[in-house]
This record gives C-alpha cells, sequence and structure tokens, in this order.
C-alpha cells in the first residue's frame, strides 16, 4: 500500500545509459573500481593482503563477539513473532497479488541460494570435526562419547538452522516489503527509507549499495575459487585427476559458462531451472544414503538430532562467560559474520521471487521448512558420519583431515560408491551454478538503481566478473589471496550487523503502518 509521504524512488531513477547499458551512478562504476583495487593488491601484495584483512576479521570477532550473539538471537525472536502475529496476514504486493512462482519452484530457488552448497560439504565434515574435537568443541563436551555426539550434532544444526535463515529472512522481507508494497527500489538501500527518508538517495544509500556489492561478489568468487579446489580434490580422490591449478581453473571456467547461460535466460529459463535440478538430484542422493545406509539410524536420529538441537540451542545463543571460547569465535561468531555477510545476496534474491507470499508465507518458507529439511538431512549425513567415526570406520575415525573430501569419505563406506560420490561431485557444480547466477542477478539489480530488467549484458558482465576474480586470484595469488577475500567478506558482517539491526527497526515500523492502514481501509 503506497503512502502519500513515502519518498518518491523508482526503479532506474538517476541510471546512466553507456554503450547499451543501463547503470546506476555511481554504485555501478565505483563498485567496479573498488573490485579491481582488490584484485590488484591482492595480487601483488597476497601475504600483506591476508594479513591484515585476517587481522580485522579476527579482530571484529573477538571483541564483538557480543553484537553478534545478540543479533542472532534478535533476528530469530523477530522471525518467529512476526509469523504468529496479525502482521503476518500482510501480503508483499497487495492484498490482491499472487506469487508468480509454485511453492516447489520457489522453495527450491530458496534453498539452493541460501546454503545448499554449504550443506554438501559441512553435514559430514562438522559433526565429525566437533566430535573428535579437530579445532576444539562446543560447551566442551567431551571428544568420542556419546554427549559429545550429541552436543556435535546439536551445534552444527544451530549453526545451519533458525539463526542463519533468520538472518536471511529479515534481509528478504525488508527489501520484499518495500519494494512491492512501497513501490522503492529492488536495492539494499531502500530498506532505509522509514529512517532516513530522502538521504537514501544520496550518498548514504549509495555507500550502502556499495558495499552490499563488495560483499555480494567478494563472497561468491571466494566460494568459487575455494569451491573449484575442492571439487578438485573431490575428482583427485575419486578418478586420479591431477589437482592442479589448471584443473581448479578449468572447474572456475566451466561452472562460470553454465551460469552464463543461466543468467542470461533469466530466472524462470535459468535459476530456476538449475535450482529444481539441484533439488531432485539432492533429493536422490539423500533417498541413497538413509536407504543403504541404516535406515533404523536415520529414523532413530531425527528424533535425537532434532532434541540435541533443541536442548543446545539456548547454551549456544548465549555469549555470556562461555568458557570454550576457541571453538565459540572459530566457529559460531565466525559463521554469524558469514551469513550477515552473504545477507545482502541471499536476501534480495529470496525477495526477488517472492512476490505474492503473506509475511507468514514467507517467514514460514525462508525460516521453518529449511529447519526441518536441514534436520532430515543432517541426520541422514551427519549420522551416517558420526556413525563411521565412532565404529573405527574408514578414515572419519581419525577425525577430518580435509573437508572438502569428508563426504567422499563417508559414501566410501556405502555401495554404488562411483555412482554417488560423482552424483555427489555434480550437485556440488550445480550449487555453484546457482549460487553464481543468483548472485549476478542480484549485483545486477542493485548497480542498476533496483531495476529487475535491465540489459542482458550487464548480468552477463557480473556473472563473467565473478570468475574472472575466483580464476585471477586462485592463479596469481594461490590460497592466501582467497583466504584474504574471504576475511574481506567477513569482516564486512561487522558493520551489516548494524545494518540489520536499524532495518528491523523500519520493517517492524512500516509493517505497523501498513497493517493500521489496511484495518482502515473501507471494505467492497
Amino acid at each position: 500500500m503506497q503512502h502519500d509521504d513515502d519518498p518518491v524512488l523508482t526503479p532506474g531513477q538517476d541510471n546512466t545509459q553507456v554503450l547499451g547499458l543501463d547503470f546506476h551512478n555511481p554504485v555501478f562504476p565505483l563498485s567496479a573500481l573498488a573490485i579491481l583495487a582488490f584484485i590488484l593488491y591482492a595480487l601483488i601484495y597476497p601475504e600483506a593482503a591476508n594479513s591484515q584483512l585476517t587481522g580485522a576479521r579476527g579482530w571484529s570477532i573477538e571483541h564483538f563477539d557480543w553484537l553478534f550473539m545478540i543479533a542472532g538471537n534478535v533476528f530469530v525472536i523477530l522471525c518467529l513473532a512476526l509469523i504468529v502475529l496479525p502482521l503476518g496476514r500482510i501480503r508483499l504486493g497487495g492484498q490482491d497479488a499472487r506469487p508468480e512462482h509454485s511453492l516447489v519452484s520457489w522453495f527450491s530457488m530458496l534453498f539452493a541460494a541460501g546454503m545448499g552448497i554449504g550443506l554438501m560439504f559441512w553435514s559430514v565434515a562438522e559433526p565429525v570435526a566437533y566430535y573428535t574435537d579437530w579445532y576444539g568443541t562446543p560447551l566442551n563436551a567431551a571428544a568420542g562419547t556419546p554427549e559429545g555426539a550429541q552436543a556435535a550434532m546439536g551445534a552444527t544444526m544451530f549453526h545451519w538452522g533458525l539463526h542463519p535463515w533468520a538472518i536471511y529472512g529479515v534481509v528478504g522481507l525488508s527489501l520484499a516489503f518495500f519494494a512491492y508494497n512501497r513501490g522503492l527500489p529492488l536495492t539494499l538501500r531502500s530498506a532505509f527509507t522509514p529512517l532516513f527518508g530522502e538521504r537514501t538517495r544520496g550518498w548514504l544509500g549509495h555507500i550502502i549499495d556499495i558495499i552490499a556489492v563488495l560483499a555480494t561478489i567478494f563472497g561468491l568468487a571466494t566460494s568459487l575459487g575455494l569451491g573449484a579446489s575442492q571439487a578438485a580434490g573431490g575428482l583427485n580422490y575419486l578418478f586420479d585427476v591431477p589437482n592442479t591449478i589448471g584443473t581448479q581453473i578449468a572447474i572456475i571456467i566451466g561452472v562460470t559458462a553454465v551460469a552464463l547461460f543461466s543468467v542470461w535466460r533469466g530466472i524462470d529459463g535459468g535459476v530456476k531451472l538449475f535450482s529444481n535440478i539441484n533439488m531432485v538430484i539432492a533429493l536422490l542422493l539423500l533417498l541413497f544414503v538413509v536407504l543403504t545406509g541404516s535406515t533404523l539410524l536415520f529414523v532413530n536420529g531425527l528424533w535425537d538430532t532434532t532434541l540435541a538441537y533443541a536442548s543446545h540451542v539456548l547454551p549456544l545463543s548465549n555469549w555470556i562467560g562461555r568458557d570454550d571460547t576457541t571453538w565459540y569465535h572459530g566457529w559460531t561468531v565466525f559463521y554469524w559474520a558469514w551469513w550477515i555477510s552473504w545477507s545482502p545476496f541471499v536476501g534480495m534474491f529470496i525477495a526477488r521471487v517472492s512476490r505474492g507470499r503473506t509475511v507468514r508465507e514467507f517467514l514460514t518458507a525462508v525460516l521453518l521448512v529449511p529447519t526441518l529439511v536441514t534436520i532430515v538431512w543432517m541426520s541422514a549425513f551427519g549420522g551416517n558420519a558420526l556413525a563411521q567415526s565412532a565404529a573405527g570406520v574408514g578414515e572419519l575415525a581419525n577425525g577430518i583431515s580435509d573437508v572438502s573430501l569428508a563426504m567422499f569419505q563417508m559414501l566410501e563406506h556405502l555401495p554404488l560408491t562411483t555412482l554417488t560420490s560423482t552424483m555427489a561431485i555434480v550437485l556440488v557444480l550445480v550449487f555453484f551454478i546457482t549460487s553464481s547466477d543468483s548472485g549476478s542477478l542480484v549485483i545486477d539489480s542493485i548497480t542498476a538503481g533496483g531495476k529487475v530488467d535491465a540489459p542482458r549484458t550487464q548480468r552477463v558482465f557480473w556473472a563473467t566478473l565473478e570468475g574472472v576474480i575466483a580464476g585471477v586470484l586462485l592463479y596469481g595469488g594461490g590460497s592466501e589471496a582467497l583466504t584474504a577475500l574471504q576475511a574481506g567478506a567477513v569482516a564486512t558482517g561487522l558493520p551489516f550487523t548494524i545494518v540489520l539491526l536499524v532495518m528491523c527497526v523500519g520493517l517492524v515500523k512500516s509493517l505497523r503502518e501498513e497493517h493500521r492502514m489496511l484495518r482502515l481501509a473501507p471494505t467492497t
């Protein structure tokens, strides 16, 4: 419902048309220049960049752990409250709006963009790492014991359950509401109009959008570069394909090429297609692990994982007087900073595909359904991995030697290893494709002033740039350059935490106004 006193902003306002491009000035050129400057710095001084950015990340995690934890809890409480409050009946796009995508395709896109790729690696590696005391244990639980196994599953679910999805949920809901109910551009600055008004058109808004672009493209390029290394490690482990820079660059080129095809075709012809393919392959792999592993273990694991999550969520949410500081900073606070740094990308993509959903429906799909799916996934993959580790079976009995190989090491002790491991590699690569193409669409929208129909060449530019950044840094600076890029992305989590908390204030304020206006509106 548009209000008479809303700021007059329209998608593409203040855009510049050059050489067939249609971009927002100065967000597009300043973002491109900042990205170029960082690449050059990371290539010329990889060790210095790694040291400085890793130091910034460590400083923010060590000194502001309390802020990350409080913010994460606030986001969960707010999302749960909006589901049950009358505000949940507000529909994104107005009361007459209807969804553009089916429930299955909608959820597939949410999940693929959100964290599908992470679950492929960490659903096995993370619980085993905690159980074997790879880098500390949650709440100082005794490693290698039944209590340690329960803490491992509870902590893994804590990191992949309600809290990260609540972070994505508040950003996605804010952007969707202001874009579809207030007619503002689909950019991050729009979520701050209730508090800053016309100032979001100026440099305040420019800075917010530029930081969002940098955090998104650095996060995506980091994942693509490190993911290429992990995929190459899997190919080497399974098929003796040499794990060289050449192999990793070839993977980046292949993923980027398919992502270019996807972004060229847009959401319906590209992102939705690959997201649906993702979910089919993931479901087949899940069913296989359930049926060929111990089905009884899986059934019991569903209850055990749920109970472990429920019993550990409050102690793990606490930030006062923690005795497991090394584990807490190295895992939980790092995760929260990482999720928050990714929230502009994932939140904006979720917003883009969620027009027509009610607030209650939106948050249920973004918060509760993924948490339930993750419980099932963790019970199957993490449960099997812990069982193998506890029984002394295979390489997982000795803990985690290489995160990228943990999934394949678990599948090695199930039937049809080559087939299932190949499916896992394909799933990893397709998840990378969906992350790349959805991220390119998001960056394109931000740098085009909120337009969702900017020229295709702009989408191609950003998708290509992601691959170029990952490939150039991997080739020229190696893992140090990529680690520096990741540290830089995580370091942006600190300012974005404050940004998201301010965003929540504006969202609640505007939802209450919308609800009041709907109640006062005449009925026909």
